[in-house]
């Protein structure tokens, strides 16, 4: 290299980038709020508090004095926030972690944010940050926000470009939303040829909880928070009408185990693979369950299933276990019986397991139900009755906020605080049942729904999450009883909703319950329609139009074919339209005219400062008229890059007015 390069490139390196202005990193700053608004629902609260206050002081500082902050105080907020992620997580691995870091390193990025690179990367991470948001929420509301979240991120790239004139923020977000209006046929060509995978593109590991909320196990109490979530958990249609309301019990989870103070699933049953339990079916329904995503491997099903779908399997209890977990929105059709006889006959292991019970609990609980089976002797449905009668009769109510229960459970559930929902009241009732003598269980799942007469459909949410009982009866077979139906009827004819009773008279309100049913007939098509869209939908929506081997081939030259195409309609519409009229070159040839009349005619390589000089030398008595017309032709097109209004009204004004008196020779 030679000496004079060596001296330019250190030049260059000398160079300092100028600072961005005030409003640039405003709208960075309004592009990142809106990123760390939009994750907020499913970060930690403390977290979500503490990045905001980050935010808004470095928002604050800026304004003072502009600067990046300093390294002694980024480092540690850097640390601090992947500490933050691991204690919250247990790993930096994963959607929910990957975002939770992400999200917090754009913001920690503001912190040395001051030239226009850095605006640039930071805009970059802001959109991936944004696109990462569908990683664990792609409804309707969620897209939208997220491709409207993009306005922001354009108008601050665009404040980039210079020469840019301030502007209202509606005038700012304005040509970005005409940049997003251009995008959406690509976008819509991309969604449609682009292959379908059969797993998502991401594949990070995700926690395994339930969207639902139901597990294999049930404590008293933990149903709180489901019963209030008014998220669907499923849509069910049915081949002809659907059932009635008091049939609408959907089986998920049948439990054995209880150690005093939980249910679980019997260990046998979980371990094994027997047959299902033999049933006598007295009438039966097919319907289909569109399921939303619950990362666990239960498929409720309409009590009883008699089948099982594609890649799952019939358990010796009815329920249905896929065979990996359901972390996309799942479609399977089944068959169900809703009159039936469950297992007529007990073998000698289910017996067990449905009479086994805990030493040293309940002492009350269990003298009652010895003192029930002295006086009904061997009426097992009189004992079933009585207990019915005890919830009915015995001052219980139906709360969503129950009084804490102790190591007797039971007992003080009964005796004492008499208040609970269904899984107190399932609970207390098969701890009845077993003490007495009867082989009982637990069964958890939904029941009810809401019934959308537009969509025909059955609507089941989380807040339909339910839990009930099943007793074991000669001659009968298992036999369902709800115990929470004998304090609360409504709970199992009109709903969880009319359940909540006054706790819940927000949920009530027949218009926002109208609002969010009709709604989500909407939600339905996007589910079907967008998320669901897979490559069998891909194949049979391309079929019609002769293209019958849908490989990554044939869609790869399809969707290049669209694109060119696309983009040579774009380009041919940019060429060919009309340029936008010039009124300061209208308003010159306009004057050139009137010249021209009187025989001053303007020379193909003639400037028009050039041109005017000679038109005034020419007309003597309207020389100053003349070079107040140049000065102001000239001031208009080369002092800006677009003449302002006012000036350029006059001028053109100005040169109508004029005219040639005459011409000396």
């Amino acid at each position: 290299m030679t000496s004079i390069g060596i001296m330019a490139w250190i030049r260059r390196k000398k160079t300092v980038e100028p600072a961005i202005d005030n409003r640039t990193f405003d709208l960075l700053s309004i592009t990142i709020a809106l990123v760390l608004a939009l994750h907020a629902s499913h970060l930690p609260w403390w977290l979500s508090v503490g990045l905001a206050l980050i935010l808004g002081w470095r928002w604050w500082q800026r304004r003072q004095r502009s600067g990046r902050v300093p390294a002694w105080l980024k480092i540690p907020l850097l640390a601090l926030l992947t500490l933050a992620v691991v204690v919250s997580y247990g790993n930096i691995f994963g959607r929910e972690p990957g975002t939770a870091l992400a999200v917090g390193l754009l913001i920690l990025k503001l912190l040395e944010t001051e030239t226009a690179r850095d605006v640039r990367v930071g805009v970059g991470f802001a959109c991936f940050a944004l696109m990462s948001a569908l990683l664990i929420d792609q409804s309707l509301v969620a897209t939208v926000v997220v491709a409207f979240g993009l306005l922001p991120a354009l108008a601050t790239l665009r404040a980039l470009e210079p020469a840019q004139q301030p502007t209202s923020l509606p005038r700012t977000l304005l040509p970005g939303l005409v940049l997003l209006g251009a995008a959406v046929p690509i976008a819509l060509l991309a969604f449609l040829l682009v292959p379908r995978l059969s797993e998502p593109l991401w594949g990070a590991p995700t926690p395994d909880e339930a969207h639902t909320g139901l597990s294999d196990s049930m404590s008293p109490g933990n149903f709180t928070d489901l019963l209030t979530d008014d998220r669907p958990a499923m849509r069910v249609t049915f081949d002809g009408a659907p059932p009635p309301n008091d049939l609408r019990y959907f089986r998920a989870y049948v439990m054995w185990d209880y150690d005093g103070r939980s249910w679980r699933r019997a260990f046998v049953q979980r371990s094994e693979n027997p047959a299902a339990a033999a049933i006598e079916v007295g009438a039966a329904i097919n319907y289909s369950v569109s399921l939303v995503a619950t990362h666990q491997r239960v498929l409720p099903a309409l009590d009883v299933a008699l089948n099982a779908p594609a890649q799952a399997r019939l358990l010796p209890d009815h329920e249905i276990l896929a065979d990996k977990p359901v972390n996309d929105q799942l479609n399977y059709t089944l068959r169900s019986a809703f009159r039936y006889r469950l297992q007529p006959e007990l073998d000698d292991r289910a017996r067990r397991l449905g009479l086994q019970k805990p030493i040293g609990f309940n002492p009350r609980t269990l003298a009652l139900a010895a003192q029930w089976r002295q006086r009904f002797g061997n009426n097992d449905s009189a004992i079933v009755q009585a207990a019915l009668s005890l919830f009915h009769d015995g001052g219980f109510r139906y709360t969503l906020a129950p009084a804490p229960l102790g190591r007797d459970s039971v007992d003080d559930f009964l005796f004492f605080t008499h208040e609970g929902f269904c899984e107190h009241y399932s609970s207390a009732f098969t701890v009845l049942m077993r003490d007495a003598g009867i082989p009982a269980r637990v069964v958890t799942g939904y029941q009810g729904g809401y019934w959308n007469k537009f969509g025909n459909y059955l609507l089941v949410r989380n807040s339909d999450a339910h839990a009930w009982s099943e007793v074991w009866l000669a001659g009968r077979g298992w036999v369902r009883v709800d115990p929470t139906g004998a304090v609360r009827p409504e709970r199992v004819s009109l709903g969880a909703s009319a359940a909540a009773g006054d706790q819940l008279s927000w949920y009530r309100s027949d218009w926002l319950q109208g609002i969010r049913n009709h709604w989500d007939i909407v939600n339905r098509w996007w589910d079907q329609g967008i998320i669901g869209f897979d490559s069998l939908r891909q194949r049979g929506l391309l079929t019609p139009f002769g293209v019958r081997d849908v490989d990554t081939a044939t869609l790869g030259l399809l969707l290049a074919i669209s694109s060119v195409l696309f983009i040579a309609v774009g380009l041919g519409w940019a060429l060919l339209r009309r340029q936008p009229r010039d009124g300061l070159r209208t308003a010159l040839r306009e004057l050139e005219r009137k010249l021209a009349r009187k025989g001053i005619v303007r020379r193909p390589s003639e400037g028009p400062q050039h041109y005017l000089t000679r038109a005034a030398r020419a007309l003597p008595h309207q020389r100053d008229e003349l070079a107040m017309l140049m000065a102001s032709y000239l001031e208009l097109r080369y002092a800006n890059d677009i003449p302002a209004p006012e000036p350029l009204r006059a001028f053109r004004r100005a040169v109508k007015e004029f005219r040639v008196v005459s011409v000396v020779k």
